[in-house]
């Protein structure tokens, strides 16, 4: 009998019958095999039964007998890098989508480099040097070559940005501020302030802070927006410029720089006043929509005056005239909960300008503080600090301090307490006065564009730069990526507590009020697709975590290595879809 050998092979049987019992039942074997030939046919040996064995290891076991190789699982692949990808690869997106790259310049390097500056001021706002090094451990930069940039390219790259500020936002004026989008040729302008370090700056100066950040130099900044809030241009100023400078300098830019005329600007009562009102007139083609100040509401509603409290009996808002305001309509409006608010605010600030003026006259009886001239200035901080002076009546003497409220002077505050005037040129036939009212309350938009720019997503300040040309273009890619923000937040509403379909009010001058579905999401903390809802900078977090891995197969130097994106989430998914795209595995 010949000695059998040669190569052996799994098989299978499978077998189907019928039971007595009526039952079918289906049996299957796995022998390894061997076929051998004798006497001119060919056999086979049954070398093991394999059937007891689980059916993962049969399947190897054919596949190695078929000549396929194995390698142990902890050495078939190596991951030789991991970046977090998706978080840049969606604001990446978004910026293609809008244009960007086409925005921003010719193509170069200094060109990716801002491009990046912006995508990274999104993703994490940093300082310039904390950026560089944040980016490379990114797709971001590795993806837009810019992963070896030094610091002198990217403050390069910055000279070149500002360079471009009037060309960029050029095209995003003519964009958002006469196309189809603002039939009534609205533009919305506020100014804002942010600190500044050090003290070579030379547009840093002493102002009034917004910030509250008292004794710091600043600048200030004024920002152009489309009535939705949309930025499409920004000013930078000394931090001592007064509103209606800024103002000024917006309004000829728009007329010169952007040769936009039948404009109609929008601004708050501190930004146009009377005096820009005039300018206004001067340069022609303008219309305005702003609001009066406390003493000129205070004459409308003297005893002759077109103003009575009784307008609002019925109604909220009443339109009168005055000759003061020749071809304007004045929007008269009075809101309950701001008379409200007002009149808890005052008392708050009286009890405690009463508490502390009390202290200054039990140290004067005491004589631990005499002289007419130190009890001035004690006194002058106290009523500063609350700017209740114009509710006291006071006396003060070298050894001696009274005081008592004015009340003929707090009644009068109170009796307008809720009541504004809305001022604007723009006719009747064009615009409803709730509609005026809307447009004016529309500035707040402008202000959601500062709270993010400033500490919610953008964190612009404080400023770290000293020369005037890289001041100018750190607020500017703040700017812009301020409006990739705008459109993400738009986009990625589904997926945030944002309210998709806020009502609108049916009367103009009450409070807004959130919609069922955003409350909804606010209590369950769920999206209408049953997702996690959250903030837009936990989504972005979020984003953060589906990464980029380059893989190395086999562990052999040799061998090519493989990007592959890992598994994304359902919001992460989700995500990419509202923006209209695939998950890329490259930025381009």
């Amino acid at each position: 009998m010949p000695k059998r050998g040669g190569a052996v092979h799994v098989s299978t049987h499978r077998r189907h019958y019928v039971g007595k019992d009526g039952v079918a039942r289906d049996y299957e074997t796995h022998l390894l095999r061997r076929s051998y030939r004798q006497d001119g046919k060919v056999k086979n040996e049954t070398v093991a039964n394999l059937s007891h064995l689980p059916t993962e290891l049969i399947e190897v076991i054919r596949a190695s007998l078929a000549g396929q190789e194995f390698v142990p699982a902890g050495t078939a692949a190596t991951v030789t890098g991991s970046r977090p990808h998706g978080h840049v690869a969606a604001i990446h997106a978004q910026a293609r989508a809008l244009g960007f790259p086409g925005l921003l310049g010719p193509p170069g390097r200094h060109r990716d480099m801002v491009l990046a500056l912006i995508i990274a001021r999104v993703a994490r706002p940093a300082s310039k040097l904390a950026t560089t090094r944040w980016w490379a451990d990114t797709t971001l930069a590795h993806d837009l070559g810019v992963a070896d940039a030094s610091t002198d390219e990217v403050y390069a790259a910055m000279d070149w940005l500002a360079g471009r500020q009037d060309a960029i936002e050029a095209k995003l004026v003519r964009a958002h501020l006469t196309g189809p989008g603002n039939p009534d040729r609205l533009a919305l302008f506020d100014l804002s302030s942010s600190w500044v370090t050090g003290s070579h700056c030379p547009l840093a100066a002493r102002g009034y802070s917004r910030d509250g950040k008292k004794g710091l130099p600043q600048i200030e900044y004024g920002l152009l927006t489309d009535p939705e809030g949309r930025p499409v241009a920004v000013r930078v100023f000394p931090g001592n410029t007064a509103d209606p400078t800024a103002f000024t300098t917006i309004a000829t830019d728009v007329r010169t720089t952007f040769g936009l005329h039948d404009m109609v600007m929008v601004g708050d009562r501190g930004m146009i006043t009377s005096a820009r009102i005039e300018h206004l007139r001067e340069l022609g083609g303008f219309g305005w929509v702003t609001a009066l100040r406390a003493p000129a509401i205070a004459a409308l509603a003297a005893d002759d005056g077109p103003l009575q409290i009784s307008l609002f009996d019925e109604m909220d808002l009443a339109e009168i005239t005055h000759p003061d305001y020749p071809g304007e309509r004045l929007i008269a409006c009075r809101n309950p909960a701001l008379a409200t608010e007002r009149a808890r605010k005052r008392l708050a600030l009286l009890d405690a300008t009463d508490s502390e003026l009390a202290k200054i006259t039990a140290a004067v009886t005491a004589s631990r503080l005499v002289g007419a001239g130190a009890i001035g200035i004690r006194v002058g901080k106290t009523i500063g600090r609350y700017k209740m002076a114009k509710h006291y009546t006071l006396t003060i003497t070298g050894d001696a301090f009274t005081y008592t409220r004015n009340q003929s002077a707090i009644d009068a505050e109170a009796h307008l307490d809720g009541v504004y005037i809305i001022r604007t040129t723009v006719p009747a036939t064009q615009m409803s006065p709730d509609k005026v009212v809307a447009t004016y309350k529309s500035l707040a938009r402008v202000e959601r564009d500062f709270r993010s720019m400033k500490s919610i997503d953008l964190d612009l300040r404080p400023i770290h730069h000293y020369t005037e040309t890289r001041v100018r273009a750190h607020v500017l890619i703040c700017t812009l990526a301020a409006y990739l923000v705008w459109h993400l937040r738009q986009a990625w509403a589904p997926l945030t507590f944002t309210d998709e379909n806020r009502p609108e009010p049916a009367d103009p001058v009450a409070p807004a009020r959130r919609s069922t579905a955003a409350d909804r999401k606010a209590a369950t903390k769920t999206t209408t697709d049953d997702l996690p809802a959250r903030s837009f900078t936990s989504l972005l977090d979020h984003l953060a975590t589906l990464t980029r891995n380059d893989i190395r197969f086999l562990d052999i130097n040799n061998t090519p290595i493989i990007s592959q994106l890992a598994l994304p989430t359902p919001t992460q998914r989700r995500a990419f879809e509202l923006l209209g795209t695939p998950i890329p595995l490259k930025l381009k």
